[in-house]
């Protein structure tokens, strides 16, 4: 499984389009994260596994998948998103995750899922993607790829971390990113370097109208 990638369908609001039905019905890795198996049954897909408690899975998309692809994780100390998280990487072996729905639902919800993002902190590894955007998580020194002219956005929720932008219109070195986020920044190169002091910054890449589509 070393080096291999999985994708993640989660239970927060999901707008299924075109490329997203490539990119689910195309994986031979695809799982779900409690009612994130709803979504995927609305396009008539089924999922490797689905992981969670099952208190958001349909009882009628339960029966069309049947016992054996669920994976009981009844732990109430943790988000789903979480124990997929958990299940895929550690015990399941993957290298890379990309979920889809983890994004824009309740705000409860999505600073539950933004944590799992930032405790693990993975970078390229671990992306949260909805249709106009990927998000990650990341610590240390990095370059991301981007085009000029793209809109970038870098935070943290920790005054103690430093962090350092390259690449982007307006650059910053060792700045406290927790109370003044530096919100849609542009991008001047093709790579944007980023370093981090003291813990995990979160980077939103928003995506060219072509590739959002």
């Amino acid at each position: 499984m070393e080096h291999q990638s999985a994708l993640l369908v989660a239970n927060g609001p999901l707008e299924w389009n075109e490329s997203f039905y490539r990119l689910c019905a195309g994986s031979s890795n695809l799982f779900a994260a409690d009612g994130g198996a709803n979504h995927l049954a609305r396009v008539g897909l089924r999922p490797t596994a689905v992981i969670g408690d099952f208190d958001s899975l349909r009882p009628s998309v339960r029966a069309w998948l049947g016992e054996s692809a669920l994976i009981h994780r009844p732990d109430q100390d943790r988000t789903d998103l979480d124990k997929a998280a958990s299940y895929l990487f550690e015990e399941a072996g993957f290298s890379k995750l990309i979920v889809l729905g983890a994004l824009g639902g309740r705000i409860d919800h999505e600073i539950g899922n933004l944590t799992v993002l930032g405790v693990r902190c993975l970078g390229k590894n671990f992306v949260f993607q909805d249709t106009s955007s990927t998000l990650i998580a990341a610590s240390g020194a990095l370059a991301l790829e981007a085009q000029p002219g793209e809109t970038w956005s870098f935070w943290t929720f920790d005054p103690a971390i430093l962090v350092t932008v390259s690449g982007v219109r307006w650059s910053f070195e060792r700045a406290s990113l927790n109370t003044k986020p530096s919100i849609s920044n542009i991008a001047e190169t093709d790579t944007i370097e980023v370093i981090t002091e003291g813990g995990p910054v979160f980077i939103r890449r928003q995506k060219n109208p072509a590739e959002a589509g």
